[in-house]
């Protein structure tokens, strides 16, 4: 790595939203050449699709202290700390700024997808001296064409927003699904009901399917649309049973406006006030003569059951799009593609904690792609609950390992908030001493061979997860688990 950054190449940082954009900024205060490819036309690009969504952490979590380090010398303003933003502000105040910083503005290229990375020489199969070849990236500019630019290093910070999780609740598409969001009928993520698509769904029955804080986003606006808008009607569809379905933490959490928003969602399932299917598991979508959808599922006990709606909005989470990535040897999670050490600190079949103690590349790292990072929402892979604050933290720590700063990169350098919610299911012994929601560190037999080794990677990282770790030391765990 110290080899090729020093024959002057590049670390190349995929996607210029609020994580890449503070990866390049580290990279600068750290010596480093960062060069940032956004595929859109400008930074940011997918915040300003949620521009209307308000976020649940409050601006104080939401920049980066060495994006802050760029923008105050040349009179930025920090935005109050205590307010929260809408994707709009988050993009206008902060994002936009920053992108235009002269610092990053030399260093960013617009309208640049990368279309595959591997490493100079070598596929996916070749050895030879495979980790010190430097990374090769394929990057179609607004014409089409495609370049190649060398790269000492790869910081993939291109999110998820673009890649969805379908309806289909094996994981795939439901047939009918891709007609009806072809046809404007069926919707991914928060549209903005109460804004440019009102009319879209004033007066008429939606169904939402989801049940994480997209879904309760777009749900929430539904009823507060059907209050000046008669004959708005909200079906609200989660694949669990209702008992299972996790609201949050309510009073308890510490990121207030984020256990309001589920305390409201739930008030509004308990109330009636939209009518709950649970469990609900999508397995066709069809029109009806007058051009409304019929969506066909499974039902309690798996009996069969059909909905009307004429509207669909699909909050059933995002995925990783690692097409582009076949080349490398990534080591991945079977189950949620991220890395073996963080699956077991996220994984919300294991465990429902909503935080997750502040990591960075030691847990991000690939063995047999050194220099290689996914970071940001990506990293998560398929689980929820991703802050944006931690994503900061992940590409401080980035930073400073490919500086060769090891003692920095193993800091913790970020206090999260409790969620106010933790609760553990068929958690592995190997699993739990690491896990936010396991008990305290034991020895104990393996029931989950393939993540023995990734839980003691993760074990080495400071406990604490569901509440704040200690700046810059690891926090001790407390008796019976963070959670206890």
């Amino acid at each position: 790595m110290t080899d090729l950054a020093a024959r002057g190449l590049p670390v190349a940082v995929i996607g210029a939203g609020p994580v890449g954009l503070a990866a390049a900024a580290h990279l600068l205060a750290r010596g480093l050449e960062p060069l940032v490819l956004e595929a859109g036309p400008e930074a940011g690009h997918a915040v300003r699709a949620w521009g209307h969504v308000r976020m649940f952490s409050p601006w104080r979590f939401n920049t980066d202290a060495a994006a802050r380090a760029l923008l105050e010398p040349a009179g930025w303003r920090p935005p109050p700390e205590g307010e929260h933003p809408t994707g709009a502000e988050l993009h206008a105040r902060y994002l936009a700024p920053l992108a235009a910083h002269p610092a990053i503005a030399a260093r960013l290229r617009l309208n640049a997808r990368v279309l595959g990375v591997a490493r100079r020489h070598h596929d996916r199969m070749r050895d030879g001296r495979r980790a010190a070849a430097p990374f090769l990236l394929q990057v179609a500019g607004a014409d089409g064409a495609a370049e190649e630019i060398l790269a000492a290093a790869v910081i993939d910070c291109s999110g998820t927003w673009f890649t969805p999780s379908p309806a289909g609740a094996h994981g795939l598409p439901a047939p009918g699904e891709a007609a009806a969001a072809r046809d404007g009928l069926l919707a991914y993520g928060i549209p903005d009901v109460l804004g440019a698509a009102r009319a879209h769904y004033a007066g008429r029955t939606t169904l939402v399917l989801g049940g994480g804080h997209s879904a309760m986003n777009a749900v929430l606006d539904l009823v507060r649309l059907a209050e000046t808008a008669p004959g708005t009607r909200v079906l609200w569809a989660f694949r669990r049973p209702l008992a299972a379905v996790n609201f949050g933490g309510g009073a308890a959490d510490a990121l207030a406006a984020r256990g309001e928003l589920g305390e409201h969602a739930r008030m509004l399932v308990e109330s009636g006030a939209v009518a709950a299917l649970a469990p609900f598991l999508v397995e066709r979508i069809a029109r009806e003569d007058d051009g409304a959808l019929r969506v066909t599922g499974a039902a309690e006990g798996g009996a069969a059951r059909t909905v009307r709606a004429e509207r669909m909005i699909v909050a059933t989470g995002f995925r990783p799009d690692l097409a582009f990535l076949g080349e490398l040897r990534l080591t991945l999670d079977p189950s949620l593609q991220t890395t073996p050490a963080l699956a077991p600190l996220i994984d919300p079949n294991l465990h429902a904690c909503g935080t997750v103690r502040p990591h960075g590349a030691a847990a991000l790292a690939h063995p047999e792609e050194p220099g290689f990072f996914a970071a940001g929402m990506k990293s998560y892979g398929r689980a929820p609950t991703f802050l944006l604050a931690t994503g900061h933290e992940q590409v401080r720590s980035i930073a400073a390992h490919l500086a060769g700063d090891a003692a920095a990169a193993a800091a913790v350098m970020l206090e999260l908030p409790e969620t106010g919610v933790c609760s553990a299911t068929r958690l592995p012994d190997s699993v739990a001493a690491s896990a936010c929601c396991g008990p305290a560190p034991a020895a104990a037999a393996s029931r989950a061979p393939a993540r023995e080794e990734p839980a003691r990677v993760a074990a080495s990282l400071p406990s604490g997860c569901c509440g704040p770790a200690r700046r810059a030391e690891p926090a001790p765990a407390r008796a019976g688990g963070c959670c206890g």
